[in-house]
């Protein structure tokens, strides 16, 4: 084990040892106190204020500054409720999550049969959210391996005792396709530097290279896309809600993909506007740069 993973699985270890010392609230406490200490050690902090400067130019310094200090907090509650994913996605009717608005939408999808694609991004405790529908129906997580093999299986046991399965981005698209022809649900992630094989969609006010992946598959397999939100209310709980499913004007036209994409991303940005200190300022987000003559997708 190399001296930097082993230092993070220790790392981690402690921290989940000390969190499940906890009852839950007394965690989310340590965490924002965790993550008062990264806004004040400057952890990525021009990174985040490079990217709230650009999304929110009519907002005062001082506004801004308010929004990435609750972001670092947040940050923190979610990587303590991280350490107890298995327990929190299993805890009783209301305790943990407080209401789920727009469940109906995953009803109608299952009533299908063609499975459905749960597509979000880095807002709020977006595991929680896979882990907590999980228990209505079966639930993968499309994820991509971490550069630390020992904290992945830390997090993967958590998800394990969450009662989520599994997919590996390596692994290609094919065990996608067969959940969904299962007629499960697969949570995946769409909100992050896309690179030369991403398509440019506006957000928060510039081009920004988005992963084209899930609006293919759903197009290709006919799953619904269906977007989830999670959010904090002020005494911890959560609210999850979900969007009526994202559809193409004309699933066989050329740029159906494309249009998918920058819907969801439209649906995301009325996100991170209404509740900006729930969404990943820390990631550089426009990192690719559009070509020359490359316009935006359809909205």
């Amino acid at each position: 084990m190399k001296a930097s993973h082993a230092f993070e699985v220790a790392l981690a270890r402690a921290l989940a040892a000390g969190v499940r010392g906890l009852p839950w609230p007394a965690s989310l406490a340590l965490g924002a106190r965790l993550g008062d200490a990264a806004f004040r050690l400057g952890l990525r902090r021009r990174v985040a204020d490079e990217n709230l400067a650009h999304a929110f130019p009519e907002r005062p310094v001082a506004e801004r500054r308010a929004i990435l200090r609750e972001h670092y907090r947040e940050l923190g509650r979610v990587v303590a409720e991280y350490a107890r994913l298995g327990v929190l996605a299993r805890a009783s009717e209301g305790e943990v999550v407080a209401e789920i608005f727009g469940f109906e939408h995953l009803e109608a999808a299952l009533a299908r049969g063609r499975g459905a694609i749960l597509l979000s991004g880095h807002f709020g405790n977006f595991e929680l959210l896979g882990a907590h529908l999980a228990r209505y129906h079966s639930v993968d997580y499309f994820v991509r391996s971490m550069s630390n093999p020992h904290v992945e299986r830390l997090i993967a046991r958590e998800r394990e005792q969450a009662g989520v399965g599994r997919i590996r981005a390596e692994t290609g698209a094919r065990r996608v396709y067969q959940a969904l022809r299962e007629n499960r649900w697969v949570a995946m992630l769409a909100d992050q530097d896309g690179g030369r094989h991403g398509v440019f969609v506006p957000f928060l006010g510039r081009p920004a290279s988005t992963p084209v992946g899930p609006a293919r598959i759903a197009i290709a397999t006919g799953a619904a896309i269906v977007a989830g939100f999670a959010t904090r209310r002020p005494d911890g709980r959560h609210t999850l809600v979900v969007e009526p499913p994202l559809v193409a004007d004309d699933p066989r036209a050329a740029d159906a993909a494309e249009q998918l994409t920058a819907r969801h991303v439209v649906l995301l940005e009325r996100w991170v506007r209404r509740r900006p200190e729930s969404w990943l300022w820390l990631h550089r987000r426009w990192k690719t740069a559009p070509a020359a003559g490359i316009g935006a997708a359809p909205d």
